[in-house]
């Protein structure tokens, strides 16, 4: 039996979806906008707050479970929501730390990012939201928007380093 939450004061079944693993194609497709909110969209996006519902869990792009349209949702400081159609519209700052993601199990690089970054999107009703911050979420909007855009944050290593985590990612596939 799936477990279930109480969300809205209604008691529901959980959905935590399988995280797509390098070099699944999907990682690599630009994905779409959502031009129209239907149930599925909805289903997604409540399969997207599941799945980052987790301990260790900061984002969730809709591509690395399996989906391609632009939506995320993240989990950063107990804060678990979701944005439609993301777009970074500001940067500043810069910071250089450990970077690691669900698509890349095991890996974990010293990444440069912005230090502040500003996203608008859209929430299920097709209102503006707008998610900022610094640090941390700052990290994760970056990453996230990379993400809808086909890329994944070993594009933004050093190029030895991007070799060397290439490296390990076919050693592993062929183990497995």
């Amino acid at each position: 039996m799936a477990p279930l939450s109480i969300r809205k004061g209604r008691l529901r079944p959980v959905t935590i979806r399988d995280i797509r693993i390098v070099p699944d194609p999907v990682l690599r497709t630009v994905c779409d906008p959502i031009t129209t909110i239907t149930p599925a969209v909805r289903n997604l996006v409540q399969d997207l707050l599941d799945t980052v519902d987790d301990p260790g869990r900061a984002g969730l792009s809709a591509n690395q479970i399996g989906v391609a349209l632009r939506a995320f949702s993240y989990n950063i400081d107990g804060k678990v929501g979701y944005v439609l159609n993301p777009k970074i519209v500001a940067r500043s700052g810069e910071q250089y730390g450990d970077e690691g993601c669900l698509s890349v199990p095991g890996l974990w690089y010293k990444t440069r990012r912005a230090d502040y970054t500003r996203v608008e999107g859209i929430d299920l009703d097709g209102k503006k939201i707008v998610l900022e911050g610094k640090g941390i979420m700052g990290r994760m909007l970056q990453h996230e928007c990379d993400h809808l855009d086909g890329h994944v944050y070993l594009d933004r290593l050093e190029k030895e380093e991007r070799r060397e985590a290439l490296r390990y990612m076919r050693r592993q596939q062929k183990a497995a």
